[in-house]
């Protein structure tokens, strides 16, 4: 009984053996080639069976050694990038990263035979991108769809201020992600773990004199080894923020380095020495103290008699049009009011701080405030880490209100930032009380309300009128927009919607100095009849034609940058000669903890129909666990707006 209890287990585990990838280690298993999808991600083109790394500082060079071991299953042409190795190596003073001990294979089953073919040395070459780095490549031969590329290296770096981040997440899934390391104590890091997906091992063990010096020094080492399984890829898609935000690695930065003679060198500042070199810094702190070279730019006679409000109002919009940004968002290199005084033209920071120096000349409360731009990823908060900050914008106290300033735009209006300033956290810069970290989230909320008055006419046409009005960052765009078609619509609205006619185009960008675009325009087009009947689209124009939530599941938030309102309204005059045979079905939905609503009306009133259709988006960022919910309240959104039809029939 027990043999045949022991055949029967060893029998189910040969069977679970041949219909599992293996994720145990490098070895390339029959099971590994055979298998031909991925059920857990049907839309994958490839897949990492295995991957290991072990990164320990070497006891007698003092250099960061890493061995590395990858394994990749290539599901289907579109996966043969990945055998398309690049890994970028860092040099500077003289001291260069570099990689030995290549050792790529690719293993195909042909003809039934397992085959297996190493790299060519000829396949492996350096290209130089510029001073400071070098791309080390190399391409596994012979891929087809079903192959496994397997390859490992060691990697050896004489810079010790980064300690080797490791990638848990990438474009494709894995099954299998092992981390190893073994830190000396003399050198303390800050580690953390980015990204919202969890370790399956997280163990963190003290190995004592791991490193001993022939003087007798020694140091106790810290061993950790942190794992991943089952790890989806990241698919970057919209409403989202930088995607090194997101995706799941460990990072490590150096703060202290002990030295065996007793010495403490401290990497990582704190924000009190930040903030005094930053002070002394000729490209920030000198430039905050120019009010002697911008005195003269504003005539008094015309701001000294304005209130407060309206005094900083004529200075913000005094600078935004008569200085132009050039583009650049360089904020601690070539900055100088004097320059861009003479010159009109500069990088963001000589624009802002050209506003601040004026606004403080005029004794408006104003601060710069160092930010990182969405697409340039979040700052480290825990410590000081300047070159994260790519932007300057000012924040200015006004009768008790705060007001988030910049000048580099003339489509932004006073109290309004750039969309891609709207990352979270700043970091407001007061030298005489020391610096402090800001909320940089809009409580103003973005509109766009489409009304359109529309008549059924005798000849099987409409006719009628369209009025958008815009607020906030959507009144942005749309300054933006008409701008860019030379302050003429026209010809956009004709390129978009051919089958349409549109004619007298009235805008007005700026209504009372506000965030607000409104343009109305006269609309018509023919109407679709058959058998004596009218069918019609009620959404002429649409805010969604296809969901813009794609994937099975989302591993980083949903981050619209701003609320958001969309309102359509519909009144349709049928002249009373027509009646309704048919309407959409009117539909609520609400999102869990009053997040957003979806409002669908369709109403016969008096011979017409109003027919109102609107989306409230009453977060700003919504977590990971709201994805399906959102991906089915787009999915109603646009199934309303292509399905909804309305069916008139003309009275006998």
């Amino acid at each position: 009984m027990k043999k045949l209890l022991l055949i029967t287990l060893l029998f189910s585990k040969f069977l679970v053996s041949q219909n599992q990838f293996n994720a145990e280690n490098l070895t390339t298993t029959r099971a590994d080639l055979e298998l031909n999808e991925f059920k857990q991600d049907t839309t994958a083109n490839a897949v990492v069976l295995y991957e290991y790394g072990n990164a320990e500082i070497h006891k007698k060079t003092f250099n960061l050694v890493l061995d590395y071991k990858k394994k990749i299953k290539i599901l289907n042409r579109n996966g043969f990038d990945q055998a398309n190795i690049e890994v970028y190596l860092y040099n500077s003073d003289r001291k260069s990263e570099k990689i030995t001990n290549l050792v790529a294979t690719t293993t195909n089953i042909e003809d039934g035979k397992v085959t297996r073919i190493n790299v060519d040395p000829s396949q492996v070459f350096e290209e130089n991108v510029n001073d400071n780095y070098t791309i080390f490549k190399f391409i596994l031969p012979n891929i087809k769809e079903g192959s496994v590329i397997t390859y490992s290296y060691t990697f050896e770096s004489p810079f010790l201020f980064n300690f080797n981040s490791w990638h848990f997440q990438e474009d494709i899934p894995k099954l299998y992600s092992e981390y190893n390391t073994s830190i000396p104590g003399n050198y303390d890091y800050n580690i953390k773990l980015v990204g919202e997906l969890k370790l399956s091992t997280n163990q963190s063990d003290i190995k004592k004199y791991c490193i001993q010096l022939e003087n007798g020094a020694s140091a106790d080492c810290t061993i950790g080894k942190y794992v991943m399984k089952d790890i989806p890829a990241f698919i970057e898609e919209d409403y989202t923020t930088a995607s090194k935000n997101y995706i799941s690695r460990m990072e490590y930065e150096l703060k202290i380095i002990k030295g065996f003679d007793g010495s403490v060198q401290n990497i990582t500042k704190t924000w009190d020495t930040a903030d005094d070199e930053l002070k002394q810094n000729e490209d920030f702190g000198k430039q905050l103290k120019k009010e002697s070279l911008v005195k003269k730019l504003i005539d008094p006679t015309l701001i000294d008699q304005k209130n407060e409000l309206d005094k900083a109002k004529y200075i913000f919009n005094y600078v935004k049009n008569n200085y132009t940004w050039n583009g650049y968002n360089r904020i601690f290199k070539d900055v100088s009011i004097k320059d861009i005084i003479e010159e009109k033209t500069g990088n963001v920071a000589e624009i802002n701080l050209l506003l601040y120096n004026l606004l403080k000349r005029h004794d408006i409360v104003t601060y710069p405030v160092l930010i990182s731009t969405r697409e340039n990823g979040f700052v480290t908060t825990l410590y000081p880490v300047i070159s994260e900050f790519n932007y300057i914008i000012l924040r200015t106290e006004i009768n008790g209100k705060t007001y988030f300033l910049d000048a580099t735009n003339p489509a932004l209006v006073f109290g309004q930032i750039p969309f891609k300033c709207l990352n979270e956290y700043g970091r407001e810069m007061d030298f005489d009380n020391g610096s402090r970290w800001i909320d940089l989230k809009t409580n103003t909320n973005s509109t766009t309300q489409h009304k359109i008055n529309l008549i059924i006419n005798e000849d099987d046409t409409f006719s009628g009128t369209l009025t958008t009005t815009k607020l906030g960052y959507d009144a942005l765009d749309a300054r933006l927009l008409y701008k860019k078609n030379n302050q003429n619509n026209l010809k956009y609205y004709r390129d978009k919607y051919p089958d349409l006619t549109f004619e007298n185009s009235q805008v007005d960008t700026n209504k009372n100095n506000k965030s607000i675009f409104t343009e109305t325009l006269s609309i018509s087009g023919p109407l679709t009849v058959i058998d004596n009947k009218i069918y019609l689209d009620p959404f002429i124009f649409k805010f969604f034609t296809k969901n813009p939530l794609q994937l099975n599941s989302r591993t980083y938030p949903i981050d619209f940058g701003y609320k958001n309102n969309l309102v359509y309204y519909l009144q349709i005059d049928t002249n009373n000669k027509y009646k309704i045979v048919d309407k959409p079905l009117d539909k609520t939905i609400e999102l869990s903890n009053n997040s957003g609503l979806l409002n669908f009306l369709t109403k016969p009133k008096d011979g017409n129909i109003d027919l109102s259709f609107r989306i409230n988006f009453y977060n700003t960022i919504y977590p990971t666990n709201y994805y399906s919910e959102l991906k089915s309240f787009f999915s109603n959104i646009v199934n309303i707006q292509n399905n909804s039809v309305i069916v008139l029939e003309k009275n006998i």
